[in-house]
């Protein structure tokens, strides 16, 4: 099993792989792998309009695929980004940035702590490379509001 931080390491290594792999391509875009139909993700916990303390868990849903990690090439799989406060997605044929927290070891839930007030979470599926299916499986924004 892999601690948090060697797996918060793997994930950046992956991220900056995926973004110098963009990043070499120009402003060209890239090829998104077709999401499977019907794929959903979710978020299972809080729910929209929940009250939570300073510091939560984040639980993620998905259903009409698998999980699995970055640089995974299994068909009809993904890995989930967490996107707080963010008003739009972000650029759907380019790896996913990494200002968005990244869960490229497969994990389906975080532990997140946030300032009081509200606050929005999204989730966005990512392929192996980091760029969003298409179409993007992404769930709907939810908001929360922090004690």
């Amino acid at each position: 099993m892999m601690t948090d931080r060697y797996a918060a390491f793997a994930q950046t290594l992956l991220v900056a792989a995926g973004l110098a792999l963009g990043l070499s391509a120009g402003a060209a875009t890239m090829e998104r792998t077709p999401a499977p139909e019907g794929a959903k993700a979710y978020i299972i916990s809080p729910k929209d309009g929940d009250t939570v303390p300073r510091t939560f868990v984040v639980r993620f849903g998905l259903s009409g695929m698998g999980v699995a990690p970055a640089g995974a090439d299994l068909p009809k799989t993904g890995h989930h980004h967490l996107l707080v406060d963010m008003d739009g997605l972000p650029p759907l044929d380019q790896p996913i940035s990494a200002d968005i927290r990244h869960f490229g070891g497969g994990q389906t839930e975080t532990e997140l702590t946030l300032p009081p007030g509200e606050h929005t979470l999204q989730i966005l599926l990512g392929d192996k490379s980091h760029i969003p299916h298409d179409p993007p499986i992404v769930s709907e924004r939810i908001t929360i509001t922090v004690e």
